[in-house]
Formats: structure tokens, C-alpha cells, sequence
């Protein structure tokens, strides 16, 4: 399984890698990455399958990455070309089938119940790394968007708090410390 992972880990950089990447090196560096690195840490505190979660988190925005036009159903198109990368490396079933549950359910937006270990910790690894990419963030508000200096800090803080809201009691638990100091330094609270 190690190697399986390896090769999912270097084909989603392959891929943030491209020019057809319309979010360019930064998905992988400042997120995608990170996503995979949060969700291994803490998926025995979740009691979660270290595999599945390696392999979730590795692919849960791979149709992102792989075709702008395909950002607002990633989701959905996310784990079909996930099991079409999974199935050469025989898998079992169910644990692809898993796989594709948590890359169906991690996104935020879309509320939906989480049913296993697997699905809420890559969900949560997907919010949380928002807490530990601010200043990707704050590029975004200031570069990207030409905000002011407090609609920018608010911009983040807001995104934060949405993502802050969207995790489980558990996700919220280990991020609270670093949501109250985003708050002191974007609000000046």
C-alpha cells in the first residue's frame, strides 16, 4: 500500500505541476500537501485507517488541479478519476469505494453526513489547512483581489470562521488555539 501511495503522492504533484493547473504549484505547496500531511497526523485520533486517509487526502481535489472547469462538482468528478487512478493498483473494493466517500463528502459547502472515521477526518484535514496556509490566504486578498488592508483581514477571517464552523467536534477541538490567534491578528481582537 506504501507504494501505491507514493505513486498517488507524485501523480497529484505531477499534476499541480502542469500549466493546464490554473491554481499553479500553490494547490500542491499550500494545500493539497498540507491536506495530506494534517490528515496523516491526526487520523488516530480519529481512529481512521492511515491508508485511506493517506490516499483521500491525497486526491480530494485532483479535478480541480487536473481541469478549472471541473472546480464546482470536484467532488463528484474527483472520485471517479480517483478510482480510475486506483483500480491498476487492485485495490479492494470497498477500500476504493471508501476512498470515494471521503472525496465526495470532504467538501464544506456541501454539507452532507459523514459516516465513518475516514470521511470526517479528511473533511477536517481540508479545513484545517486553512489555518496553516494564512499567508496563502492573505496573498489571495491582497494580490489577487486588490482588497484593502482590513476588507482583506476580514475576507480571511470570515473564510476561517466558515471553515472553523464546518468541522467536527474533534477538528474543532485541535484547531480551536490556532482559530482564537487568527482572530487576534485579523481582528485585533
Amino acid at each position: 500500500m506504501d507504494k501505491v501511495i507514493q505513486d498517488i503522492y507524485e501523480e497529484i504533484k505531477r499534476r499541480c505541476l502542469l500549466p493546464t493547473n490554473a491554481y499553479g504549484i500553490g494547490a500542491w505547496d499550500h494545500h493539497i500537501e498540507l491536506v495530506y500531511k494534517i490528515a496523516t497526523e491526526i487520523c488516530p485520533e480519529y481512529g481512521a485507517d492511515y491508508h485511506i486517509v493517506a490516499l483521500a487526502s491525497l486526491l480530494h481535489d485532483v479535478a480541480s488541479v487536473t481541469n478549472k472547469d471541473y472546480t464546482e462538482e470536484h467532488h463528484v468528478i474527483g472520485a471517479s478519476i480517483a478510482e480510475e487512478l486506483l483500480k491498476p493498483y487492485n485495490l479492494a473494493p470497498e477500500d476504493i469505494e471508501l476512498i470515494k466517500m471521503c472525496i465526495l463528502n470532504h467538501r464544506g459547502s456541501r454539507l452532507v453526513e459523514k459516516t465513518t472515521p475516514e470521511e470526517i477526518c479528511v473533511a477536517d484535514a481540508d479545513a484545517m489547512a486553512h489555518f496553516y496556509s494564512i499567508p496563502s490566504l492573505l496573498r489571495m486578498v491582497y494580490v489577487e483581489k486588490n482588497m484593502s488592508i482590513d476588507d482583506g483581514a476580514l475576507f480571511v477571517y470570515n473564510k476561517l470562521q466558515r471553515s472553523y464552523n464546518k468541522l467536527s467536534e474533534k477538528g474543532k477541538e485541535i484547531i480551536t488555539p490556532h482559530y482564537e490567534a487568527a482572530k487576534v491578528l485579523l481582528l485585533k481582537k
